[in-house]
């Protein structure tokens, strides 16, 4: 079934507060949700999860099941139908990458950061040329992709060296872009470069770029610890010339329109640690059914019982928060305490539950031939990207700081 031919999904309430605690009473998802998880499940089942070990430990991009994602509408959960997006809520989104995470975490970070940080950012962000261009052709399969890291300038956004130096109709760019995922893969990027570093973050600019273009190039395929199936890479510009017609919002602009994005990816990673976190919990509840000692399934061992339990807690916990926070996010206001909550607390629970799984499955944890090693290496980077967890906790605490000022 395509996600395109599904209902409008959550019904508006008049304020977010009402928005969210119509959510929340309900303890459940909408039928439209659930349809939308049953329809990414059943394609998980079949197209994912079979090859999910050879993706990871060849390192393939899942170039098949991409495009037949993008047929489903995957690639478009949240763009407006005009651009031929999907249209729906960002719960959708967060519903949709948790089951394909579930399936294959690499899939799920290709998912996620084409949804949260490239076709969702031009919705909102772009011209209708700008659109026409770059994002209606991008909503059915080709991927693309956001360029704001660089080697020196990860949380330190501001510290930022990629220049944009404009000549006539056109800025000239010129540095090194990090971590840009699928950027092997992308037909174009949204980059990031500062028009006059003595503004620090008001004078970050955002471009988009088709790819290839002249004086753009790919470094080195990054050899990672998990999420093998999707691709990273560093873009290298010299001299990239970029038509004025391409810039993304107004001149300086870059910083606040990359920090709300960022809202909404940290919603699309926490969902995509939900998924790993769910993978984990299912290979130690079914491992620990049939694995016996001392004369009876290890789950009915009291050891085993409590660390499950401790696993389903964390889990689930983190689950509600994500819900919110996506719910949140389609809100007017701002919604970084919210994203940054979620993504903390579920990435914390993938990394808990897949460390968990291994010590359930023992020996048999730490070998290839079980999934749950790799589920603990896919785990791993959900920490890390849109915003180490360490800059996630002053996030909050700054925020809470000012609500009680």
């Amino acid at each position: 079934m395509s996600l395109k031919t599904l209902s409008t999904y959550l019904l508006k309430a008049k304020s977010s507060q009402n928005h969210v605690s119509r959510l929340f009473s309900l303890h459940k998802l909408s039928d439209e949700h659930l349809m939308l998880q049953k329809t990414c499940k059943d394609f998980v089942e079949a197209e994912l999860k079979p090859i999910a070990a050879q993706l990871d430990k060849e390192h393939k991009f899942p170039a098949e099941q991409i495009k037949k994602m993008g047929e489903l509408g995957l690639l478009s959960i949240n763009v407006d139908e005009k651009w031929g997006g999907a249209g729906q809520d960002m719960l959708s989104t967060a519903v949709a990458v948790e089951e394909i995470a579930r399936g294959c975490g690499g899939s799920g970070t290709i998912v996620s950061v084409h949804n949260c940080l490239y076709v969702n950012l031009l919705n909102r962000c772009g011209t209708d040329k700008q659109k026409e261009q770059f994002l209606k052709p991008f909503t059915s399969g080709t991927l693309g992709c956001f360029a704001l890291s660089e080697p020196d300038a990860g949380s330190d956004v501001g510290g930022m060296s990629t220049t944009a130096v404009l000549d006539g109709d056109n800025y000239i760019l010129n540095g090194t872009k990090s971590w840009v995922t699928s950027g092997t893969e992308g037909k174009a990027a949204i980059v990031f470069a500062t028009i006059d570093k003595s503004l620090k973050h008001r004078g970050i600019t955002g471009f988009i770029i088709p790819m290839p273009t002249a004086g753009l190039s790919l470094g080195k395929l990054e050899d990672k610890l998990g999420i093998r199936a999707s691709p990273t890479c560093n873009l290298i510009l010299e001299d990239v010339k970029v038509p004025k017609e391409n810039l993304l919002g107004r001149p300086g602009e870059g910083f606040k329109i990359a920090m709300q994005q960022l809202d909404k990816a940290r919603v699309g990673i926490a969902a995509q640690a939900l998924g790993i976190a769910q993978a984990a919990l299912e290979v130690a509840v079914a491992y620990a059914g049939q694995r016996k000692a001392f004369g009876q399934p290890i789950n009915q061992l009291q050891a085993v019982k409590l660390r499950l339990a401790d696993m389903a807690l964390k889990l689930e916990s983190a689950r509600l928060l994500v819900w919110r926070a996506a719910a949140l996010c389609d809100q007017p206001e701002r919604s970084t305490k919210g994203s940054s909550m979620a993504k903390l607390a579920a990435s914390e629970a993938a990394t808990f539950v897949s460390h968990s799984a291994i010590q359930i499955l023992g020996g048999m944890g730490y070998v290839s031939d079980m999934p749950a090693e790799r589920h603990y290496r896919d785990a791993r980077i959900t920490e890390i990207y849109a915003g180490i967890n360490d800059i996630q906790r002053l996030l909050i605490g700054d925020l809470i700081v000012k609500e009680y000022e």
